[in-house]
């Protein structure tokens, strides 16, 4: 499924990363620690945070993972939207809980830890 389906399917905004919005996502994954991230995030993978700050981009870079997701209204700081823009990396908001964002991604066909 094409990011921007994800996007207009379930009201997501987009903070930075609109260039890349036409990216296959292959899965998803919800977590908030970014070492949990690191080892279990694929790439394809949109990642479900609640996490603001600039080190979700290098995660999320250097898994080559489809975007991030901020949930819970949370926006990004202003130093994780400058890295997100420059390094072309899609970031998305959400005001839904993880646990319901989650659960619409999974109706959507997404599904996380696969081979």
């Amino acid at each position: 499924m094409k990011l921007n389906d994800i996007v207009q399917k379930l009201g997501l905004e987009v903070r930075a990363g609109a260039g890349a919005l036409a990216a296959e996502v292959r899965g998803g994954y919800a977590g908030d620690l970014l070492s949990d991230v690191i080892a279990h995030g694929r790439p394809g993978d949109l990642w479900v945070t609640l996490q603001t700050h600039p080190n979700t981009v290098a995660v999320a870079s250097m898994n080559a993972l489809a975007g991030i997701v901020l949930v819970n209204g949370r926006e990004p700081e202003a130093e994780t939207l400058q890295k997100a823009q420059a390094e072309n990396v899609v970031l998305l908001v959400s005001t839904l809980p993880t646990f319901e964002l989650v659960g619409r991604l999974y109706g959507l066909g997404l599904s996380g830890m696969r081979t």
